[in-house]
């Protein structure tokens, strides 16, 4: 029997966030198949990057981030609805979130 730690998701996939409407953390949770270059991106309504959360290599499994509503430069953003998007060379799919003030 092999510990839950030694499974690999069989394919990729982008949770919602949780909770959401958020103030003033969420959790991303997405899975990789497979070691892949991963980007996770947050962008406003007008496709303007707010916060880069994850931008490197990771290995296979399931994964989280925790965001803290703030912006590349630590600032607090503004309420409203955003985007997050994750990217990798086989897989891109984006949500939308709220963070309530």
């Amino acid at each position: 029997m092999s510990a839950d730690n030694d499974l690999v998701p069989i394919e990729f996939n982008l949770y919602q966030n949780h909770p959401n409407p958020f103030n003033p953390y969420t959790k991303l949770k997405y899975d990789l198949p497979k070691d892949s270059y991963v980007s996770l991106t947050i962008f406003d309504m007008l496709g303007n990057v707010v916060n880069n959360l994850v931008n490197t290599n990771q290995s296979s499994g399931f994964k989280s981030v925790q965001w803290n509503a703030t912006d590349n430069l630590g600032q607090p953003i503004s309420a409203g609805v955003y985007l997050y998007s994750i990217e990798t060379k086989d897989f891109r799919q984006t949500k939308k979130m709220i963070l309530l003030k």
